[in-house]
């Protein structure tokens, strides 16, 4: 199938408002796929390519935004999924240039529709009203099959699009052969946030709070002496974590499926930044040096499968009865049913410790593999500073024409100019992002391609979890998980927050 009928669908399903004619207008392209296209559809109307991060910037992408639209589409969507898994692939020494070149070559097969299509995909801003769960209900639509069973082997298969195959190939018996097994990644539960201890409290009736973990999210799978450690992504990374292999092999369980996650702790057991973990996480070289260097913790907060039996349908008391049973020694800090003062004492206590907050679960509920619901909230404490706006990148998709990605500052008092401290496009509602273009705008001193420079002159207060070390900024220091809080009509730039301010926060 050529890929102008998938951009077709896209800028169909975009144009309506309805959930069901969306529904409708893509199980009629799924249902002409062929088997090797539906893993790579699939993926793109959820919004992301199946490779995952394919790496590419702003700047990539905005590199390409000359090349000339080809006038007749003749790209195939097996074509477009082989280049984009090759711009996955290609790293290293001269990367940038020859990512470059090939998102140029497949842009100038791409028709104008295509392009913009791609372009969208690509920046992550593919806005169609058309999530994964609307994506769900057009291929259960599709294949002739009830929602539910297909969101069940989207669960066990970890991913909607080898489940979506399944569906679309071998019907209800194919799907019904995915089922929870050791050694396959099952999508992690996610949770939501709730303002404080007592408003999580009084939403969960009848709750566990334990620590936050600034750490790697991993699912520890047991079979016997084998073990396979899985990031949050799903991604194998065995290799990468030794110690917590060993550890895994030595627990008493014959099979077993633990979530949790690894830490990189101080020697009187704080956590360490969580960017000093993920020097660790991942790495497939030099890993038994740098394991000398910098070991890793597992705190495991749940327990998926123990010895043939299934606990995802179980509630969460059962599954942390089965973690002590056969994990006790790296179970997480936590208080079951605690009365108020208790959980903000115990909150009080894991922040003292130098971790992020503490987690409220719901006793009562199963573990929901691959959603974000309430029977978990996430209770911390987010910082903010006073920065000044430096720059702003032009929007893609649904943000075009509007300026979008914010280059923040802080003011230097030793030579009254500013340091750059990182970017952040989140946060903003249609409102913010209309109002400041137009400030932007007002004060635009200079171009460079989709970067627009400013006079500094609009403080806006940025929340942020942590500040790390970064060698992209003069400063040395970056905000992790920044976003816009408001902007600070009441501060001018000599009220914003300087880089002193910013290295004490950081302890340097």
């Amino acid at each position: 199938m050529r890929f102008a009928e998938v951009a077709a669908a896209s800028e169909a399903v975009a144009a309506s408002s309805a959930r069901l004619p969306k529904i409708a207008r893509m199980a009629d392209l799924l249902r002409a796929l062929g088997p090797e296209e539906i893993e790579p559809v699939v993926a793109f109307l959820s919004g992301a390519p199946r490779q995952g991060r394919i790496g590419l910037g702003y700047a990539t992408i905005g590199a390409v935004s000359g090349v000339a639209a080809a006038d007749t589409p003749s790209l195939t969507i097996v074509e477009v999924d082989d280049a984009l898994a090759r711009l996955a692939a290609t790293s290293g020494a001269g990367s940038a240039r020859e990512r470059v070149q090939q998102l140029s070559a497949l842009f100038a097969r791409a028709t104008r529709s295509e392009q913009d299509f791609l372009r969208r995909l690509l920046s992550g801003e593919l806005r169609q009203g058309a999530l994964e769960g609307v994506v769900l209900e057009a291929v259960a639509k599709a294949a002739g099959l009830a929602s539910a069973k297909l969101r069940r082997a989207v669960l066990m298969a970890g991913n909607l699009p080898p489940a979506a195959r399944a569906a679309l190939t071998g019907g209800a018996a194919a799907l019904e052969a995915m089922a929870v097994r050791v050694l396959q990644p099952i999508r992690p539960m996610l949770a939501d946030s709730a303002d404080d201890v007592d408003a999580a409290l009084a939403d969960l009736a009848d709750a566990t709070i334990e620590y936050k973990l600034d750490g790697a999210r991993v699912q520890i799978h047991k079979a016997g002496d084998e073990v396979r450690i899985f990031s949050r992504t799903l991604n194998d990374v065995t290799a990468s974590v030794p110690e917590i292999v060993a550890l895994a092999r030595a627990l008493p369980a014959a099979e077993l499926i633990l979530d949790g996650e690894v830490i990189a702790v101080n020697d009187d057991g704080s956590p360490q930044a969580f960017q000093t973990t993920m020097r660790r996480f991942g790495r497939t070289k030099g890993v038994s040096a740098l394991q000398q260097e910098l070991p890793l913790t597992l705190f495991a907060f749940d327990c998926l499968y123990l010895n043939g039996d299934s606990l995802l349908d179980e509630p969460l008391e059962r599954r942390v009865g089965a973690l002590h049973d056969a994990a006790a020694l790296v179970a997480v800090p936590r208080v079951i049913r605690p009365a108020s003062a208790e959980a903000h004492a115990f909150a009080r206590a894991a922040i003292d410790r130098g971790h992020e907050g503490v987690m409220a679960k719901a006793l009562t509920a199963p573990y929901a593999a691959g959603r974000r619901g309430s029977a978990w909230l996430k209770i911390k404490q987010a910082r903010t500073l006073d920065l000044v706006v430096l720059a702003a990148e032009w929007g893609h998709g649904r943000r075009h024409g509007w300026l979008s990605n914010l280059h923040l500052g802080a003011r230097d008092p030793a030579t009254g100019s500013f340091v750059m401290l990182g970017k952040t496009f989140k946060g903003m509602t249609d409102e913010m992002l209309a109002w400041q273009t137009k400030e932007l705008l007002a004060r635009e001193v200079a171009r460079d391609g989709i970067v627009v420079f400013v006079r500094p002159e609009l403080v806006v207060e940025i929340a942020f979890n942590e500040i790390q070390d970064s060698s992209a900024y003069a400063g040395g220091l970056t905000l992790r998980f920044a976003r816009v809080k408001r902007y600070r009509g009441d501060k001018t730039a000599a009220d914003a927050n300087t880089i002193d301010d910013v290295r004490r926060l950081a302890g340097r």
